[in-house]
Formats: structure tokens, C-alpha cells, sequence
């Protein structure tokens, strides 16, 4: 909790200082674009918060999305036999259920390590992305237009797309917290063979977190087509696997597994649209605007560690005054 207050405190931080760097005028503009930017990334954090939680980590995020955009495309532009899009949504979110499965069985009962396994996944289905459209960037616009414009706009001043990460905030939020499930999760990311010996079935579970996982990012990549309106099978979710993660740590999920909220990983995921926003405010080159964020991250995870050891500031400080002082 305490660290969770740290957090809340450091988001407010910089939300003040973008007011003040802001022009008045051109507030609502960036509330609107800040919101739709968090409902969109958020949704990929509380995935990888989930999974972290359970004590995996999954590297092939951005691909998975830029695989399930691609293959969305693929069957709506169909030449023979173009499928609705609510029946393509579904068979997407499913392919994104189907890559979680592979993804933990081969952790679970290969014993292959999660970092190899989901970095090979990185190349696999970024490669059959690209093989699914033949490197083509596709003309979706048309049969998106009436979706994208729903979601392009706001219910009670607050974005549609932040509207839709709140919905699966919330689901999420009572799996996590308010079941047994969701407890089985954290004993599982803080000591496995505990939770084996305590009777749960733990292999069961860590499938389900890469299920869960790429599932999200499946959601993800059916908002970022009708966001972008276009796909392109090389890029579309390069690197948003480590934007996923690092909000979820910045939020409190602690690599190690068995710690973090899912408030915290909305707080990370506010936090880390508001940095580049800063850095725009402040006329800081774009150039460093992954500087900025890494630096930052940089500094929750040794905080995060310090936490862990029972360790503050204080002692810090007086440890390198008394080694330093003559």
C-alpha cells in the first residue's frame, strides 16, 4: 500500500506539471488524447500485470498484436468469403486465446524457460503476420468507419476507449482480488512449489495467465485497427511488449512474481503516457522521450528493491555519508 501511495503521488507529480506547462486552451484536446492513449496501452498492461503477477513474463506481446491485427484484416477483406466483423472479432480473440495456451503449455510441461519461449514467439508471429498479409498494408477504413467513429468520441466528457478499459478494470480487478482464482495467481508468483504442495494446480493457472495475457493483446490489436485504421505487418506492435511491461512494474507488479494491483497497473499505465507528454511540454527532444521513460522505470525498480530489503532513502543517504565523508 505504501508503495502504491508512492506511485499514486509521483502520476499526480506529473500531471500538475503538464497543467502548468499547458496551454489552458488546448486542455480538452490533450485530455481527450491522453485518455484515448491510456485506454488503448492499459489494456495491454493489465494483461502482462497478470501474468507477472502469476510469476511469467511474456516477450511476444507486440507481436501477438501485430499478428491478430493482421489476421482481423485478412478476414474482413476476404475477397470469397469476408466474414462480420463481430465473428472476426471473436475468431481473433480466440487466436489470441490459442497463442497464450501454446505459450504457457510449452513453459508449463516443456520447462522452457518463459523469456525463451516468448522471445521465440516475437519472431514466429511477427513473421506470420507478415506472411498473412504478404508484407501488404490493407484498406480497412471503410468497413471500420461507423466503429471508429463511435469510439472517436466521448460518453460524460470522458473517451470511449478509456470507457472500455474501465469495463475489463473492473473485471478484471474482482478475478484478481475478490476470487480464489485470482489468489491462486499471487501464491503461484510467490512461491510455486508452495502452492503445488498446498494442493493447486499450478500448471493450470500459469496457462491460464498467458491465455489471459494474449487475449488482452488480441483486444488490443481490434482497438488499434479501428483507431489506426490501417495495419502494417512489419511494425504494428513493435516493442509494445516492453511499454506492457514496464508500465505493470511501474504500478507495482514486481518481476519476481506475487505482488501488484490492478490499480497499480493503471496508475503505471497513466504514468507512463504522461511522461512522453512531458517531455513534449517541455520542448525535450523526441530522441529522449525513451530515455525519459526508461529512466524512470529505472528508478521504481530500485525503489521496489529497496522496499523489499526494508531498506529507505534515509539509510541510503547515511550509508554513503559515512563512506564518503573523509
Amino acid at each position: 500500500m505504501r508503495k502504491l501511495l508512492g506511485v499514486f503521488i509521483f502520476l499526480v507529480i506529473l500531471y500538475v506539471l503538464i497543467l502548468f506547462a499547458l496551454d489552458p486552451a488546448s486542455w480538452a484536446d490533450n485530455h481527450r488524447n491522453l485518455g484515448q492513449r491510456i485506454g488503448l496501452e492499459g489494456i495491454l498492461c493489465l494483461g502482462a500485470g497478470l501474468l507477472i503477477i502469476a510469476g511469467g513474463v511474456d516477450l511476444s506481446i507486440g507481436s501477438v498484436v501485430g499478428l491478430c491485427a493482421c489476421v482481423f484484416c485478412k478476414l474482413v477483406l476476404n475477397e470469397d468469403y469476408p466474414l462480420p466483423i463481430p465473428v472476426a472479432a471473436v475468431l481473433v480473440v480466440l487466436l489470441g486465446a490459442c497463442v497464450g495456451f501454446i505459450n504457457g503449455f510449452l513453459v508449463t510441461y516443456f520447462r522452457v524457460q518463459a523469456f525463451v519461449v516468448t522471445l521465440c514467439g516475437l519472431f514466429l508471429y511477427r513473421g506470420a503476420a507478415r506472411w498473412v498479409m504478404n508484407d501488404e498494408v490493407p484498406s480497412i477504413v471503410a468497413h471500420v468507419r461507423p466503429i471508429t467513429q463511435f469510439c472517436s468520441g466521448s460518453f460524460l466528457y470522458v473517451p470511449m476507449y478509456l470507457w472500455f478499459l474501465l469495463v475489463l478494470f473492473l473485471i478484471t480487478s474482482v478475478f484478481l482480488h475478490l476470487t480464489i482464482h485470482g489468489r491462486y495467481f499471487y501464491a503461484i508468483g510467490s512461491n510455486e512449489r508452495a502452492a503445488a504442495y498446498s494442493g493447486i494446480n499450478t500448471n493450470f493457472y500459469k496457462i491460464l495467465a498467458y491465455v489471459l495475457c494474449s487475449m488482452f493483446a488480441s483486444i488490443y490489436a481490434l482497438m488499434h485497427v479501428v483507431h489506426y485504421n490501417s495495419v502494417e505487418p512489419p511494425k504494428t506492435g513493435e516493442t509494445l511488449e516492453l511499454y506492457a511491461i514496464a508500465g505493470a512494474v511501474l504500478g507495482g507488479c514486481s518481476l519476481r512474481g506475487g505482488e501488484g494491483s490492478t490499480l497499480g497497473v493503471l496508475i503505471g499505465t497513466a504514468i507512463m503516457r504522461l511522461l512522453p507528454n512531458l517531455t513534449n511540454m517541455w520542448e525535450i527532444p523526441s530522441t529522449l522521450e525513451p530515455t525519459v521513460i526508461g529512466g524512470a522505470l529505472l528508478v521504481c525498480v530500485i525503489f521496489d528493491e529497496l522496499l523489499r530489503r526494508g531498506i529507505s532513502w534515509r539509510d541510503v543517504v547515511e550509508h554513503v555519508w559515512k563512506r564518503h565523508r573523509w
